[in-house]
């Protein structure tokens, strides 16, 4: 049987607390679950029918309080007397089990991280993961390497390689400038995510490179984690810079001061969402070689 989680409250290594430290960790304990449930001091007041002052000062660990107006408090926070009186950390975690850690840190998270990490475990361990890693995203910007390394990845696996920009224009009969000038960022947003999902609903493997900007779209992108792995092939502002000139594409260099400005900005701004990928890939002064393997040994961990 594991050891328990010890606790500030009744330390077994250090004796029991006085009782100022006592009511200073039950107070720092309240406050913290009161958050974790986005409720003011005035909303838990009145829903556990306690003084706002009392809790205030029980909330700072000036304040003494009956067992029968804790449990009211407890009832409220959705926890019971016990958890009330836990400590906000586990005094060892290697002496804990790995489900007792879990644990201990679900039940720590707001509700926002608590849904994402549902999504993530969903993701990694659900009955559809093998079809999920069966089916190759490479996001990131242009310059990254995602036609480069993914038409490669692809010939390798002997699977589809897909340019999600080129599905939209075969499903539109237009370019993409055309696109957005017609029917601006939102319409454009719209016919991405339909052709996703007609590539995705036609191809159960394959390698797809989708356009840098779908990460913006939360419901195109959070379908899109669910039903592929996702690689983000990062780089330096410098190196998207070079290479999309490279490819024959001199628009940059006009005015690239403010260009590179801007694609800094984009990168800053994305960055928490491209994080939220399987895997990540920096391609960054590598070669097309060097990037390839390590993309290949990525997938390769991912699927042992």
């Amino acid at each position: 049987m594991q050891p328990p989680l010890q606790t500030k409250l009744a330390s077994p290594h250090a004796g029991f607390p006085s009782g100022e430290e006592f009511l200073v960790c039950l107070g720092s304990r309240v406050r913290e679950l009161r958050g974790r449930r986005g409720l003011t001091r005035r909303a838990l007041a009145q829903e556990s029918a306690v003084s706002e002052r009392h809790l205030a000062q029980l909330e700072s660990g000036d304040g003494n309080i009956s067992i029968l107006l804790l449990r009211r408090i407890a009832a409220v926070l959705n926890v019971s007397l016990e958890e009330l009186f836990a400590a906000n950390q586990p005094a060892d975690l290697e002496r804990v089990s790995p489900k007792q850690i879990i644990l201990h840190f679900l039940e720590r998270l707001p509700s926002h991280r608590l849904e994402e990490t549902a999504a993530r475990l969903i993701r990694d361990f659900g009955p559809e993961q093998n079809l999920r890693r069966a089916r190759i995203a490479l996001i990131g910007l242009r310059g990254a390497g995602k036609s480069t390394l993914g038409s490669r990845l692809a010939t390798e696996r002997k699977v589809s390689f897909i340019e999600l920009d080129q599905e939209i224009e075969k499903e539109t009969g237009m370019p993409l400038a055309e696109i957005f000038s017609l029917y601006g960022q939102s319409g454009y947003r719209a016919i991405e995510k339909r052709t996703l999902e007609r590539v995705l609903a036609a191809n159960n493997r394959g390698v797809i490179s989708v356009g840098g900007g779908i990460v913006s779209e939360k419901e195109t992108y959070d379908y899109l984690l669910a039903n592929c792995y996702t690689v983000w092939l990062k780089a330096q502002p410098e190196e998207h810079m070079s290479r999309v000139i490279a490819q024959g594409d001199f628009r940059a260099m006009a005015g690239s001061d403010r260009a590179m400005e801007e694609l800094r900005r984009i990168l800053e701004s994305r960055e928490p969402l491209y994080r939220k990928a399987d895997a990540i890939v920096d391609t960054s002064a590598e070669s097309a070689d060097q990037s390839f393997r390590k993309l290949n040994e990525i997938l390769q961990t991912a699927a042992q």
